[in-house]
């Protein structure tokens, strides 16, 4: 009998771009498969506040009002995302589940290095302590991209207002073009495709399925 292998899947993209919708209803694709998964948030969210730390430190990490460099963003986001992988990510894996997460550290490369200007050498470096190669290679990422930046924007408020002013939300154009920009070069650099997210749901997720199925 062949032991069940759980798969790492990455769904990337700038802020708005539909990641948190796309999990849900890959996760549905993948159950209807008999395919057990569990959702990842980096970092962290409602879904992941078994990881204690990790919903801690992302109540730093979005608050805006608390100043503080790229480096610290990196050690914020690295503890998070240790503790998340440690804790809830390599035990769902090790159970032959599949972990379906919206971010891993392309973020990191997009917000931290190209968007706030730190060593690329410098993430790599951290994120290799904090994580593992597993971490490091996801089996299947994708990057989702939306060029209409108006629309984006209409996205991101439709969720309402925010309890404190949000650290990269917030942050004006030329600093969202580096991340949009980032996640392009990201995506060419490590070879992961880029999808449209200007389409519909339901064609979006058709188009990661279509990604995803070849490792079913």
């Amino acid at each position: 009998m062949t032991e069940k292998i759980g798969k790492y899947v990455v769904i990337e993209g700038h802020d708005g771009t539909g990641k948190t919708t796309q999990i849900d209803r890959i996760r549905e694709r993948l159950s209807e498969h008999s395919i057990t998964s569990i959702e990842l948030h980096e970092p962290a969210s409602e879904e992941n506040e078994s990881v204690l730390i990790a919903a801690a430190l992302r109540k730093i990490i979005k608050n805006g009002s608390l100043e503080r460099d790229a480096l610290t963003n990196l050690f914020l986001f690295s503890a998070s995302r240790r503790e998340l992988w440690r804790q809830l990510a390599l035990p769902a894996l090790e159970r032959g589940e599949w972990v379906v997460a919206a971010r891993n550290y392309y973020s990191t490369l997009a917000y931290q290095g190209y968007g706030e200007g730190l060593d690329i050498d410098v993430i790599h470096s951290m994120t290799k302590q904090a994580t593992d190669k597993r971490y490091i290679k996801p089996d299947i990422a994708v990057i989702l991209n939306l060029d209409d930046e108006s629309e984006r924007q209409k996205r991101i408020e439709s969720r309402g207002e925010l309890q404190d002013p949000d650290t990269f939300e917030s942050k004006g154009d030329e600093f969202q073009q580096k991340v949009k920009d980032a996640y392009l070069a990201i995506a060419h650099s490590y070879e992961i495709p880029v999808l449209s997210a200007s389409k519909s749901k339901s064609e979006v997720t058709d188009d990661i399925w279509n990604i995803i199925k070849q490792d079913i």
